[in-house]
Parts: C-alpha cells; sequence; structure tokens
C-alpha cells in the first residue's frame, strides 16, 4: 500500500460512485413508470421493472469499462521512468472496474428494492 495506490482507490471510488447513482436513477424511472401505469402489484412485475432499468445500462457500462481498462493496461505494461508509480495508480483502477459494473448492475437492483425505494 502506497500513496500512489491510494490515488488509484480514490479514483476508483469515483467512477463506481458514478456507476451507481446513474444505476439507481435508471431503476427509479422503471420503477416510477410501472408505478404510474399499476404494474407494480406482484413480484413478477418488480423483478421486470428491474430488468428494465438495469438492461438500459448494460451496454453503455460495458463501453465505460473497456475503455478504461483498455486506457490503463498499457500503462501497467509499461517500462520506464515513473511507470513504478504509474502502475501502482492503475492496478486498482483495472481490478476493481471489473468488479464495480458487476455489482452496479447486479446487487443495486436488489438493494433498491430491499429499501424499498420504488415499491
Amino acid at each position: 500500500m502506497s500513496v500512489a495506490v491510494g490515488v488509484g482507490f480514490i479514483a476508483l471510488a469515483g467512477v463506481a460512485a458514478e456507476f451507481g447513482v446513474i444505476m439507481l436513477v435508471y431503476l427509479d424511472n422503471a420503477f416510477g413508470e410501472y408505478q404510474t401505469s399499476n404494474r407494480l402489484n406482484n413480484d413478477k412485475n418488480v423483478k421486470a421493472a428491474i430488468m428494465d432499468g438495469a438492461v438500459l445500462r448494460v451496454r453503455p457500462k460495458a463501453m465505460t469499462v473497456a475503455v478504461i481498462i483498455a486506457g490503463w493496461l498499457p500503462i501497467m505494461q509499461g517500462h520506464g521512468t515513473g511507470s513504478e508509480v504509474m502502475q501502482r495508480i492503475a492496478a486498482p483502477m483495472v481490478d476493481g472496474m471489473i468488479t464495480a459494473s458487476l455489482l452496479s448492475l447486479f446487487v443495486s437492483g436488489g438493494l433498491f428494492v430491499m429499501e424499498g425505494a420504488g415499491v
């Protein structure tokens, strides 16, 4: 653990928070549409609302993760002046982007419903 790794974790936390907020906005919109049309009357419709909100974010999240990983991988493979510090910043970003995107896709919907935000 070094200052550079801490900087990588801070950058990762910012991107992960953005993923979570955007996911919650889309879930809230999907639940709002289901509530206005009176379709939140059983568990099947609640699951459908979660799927509708989350499916809209799969492609943009995958593209964002791919671009961030593609940008940080050359830094992790680099050699030369300053590469040791940059590799320590890149390591948490590359590993954490995969985890953050999967967590926001699969866990946010369940937590959203458990807290009763949309129901």
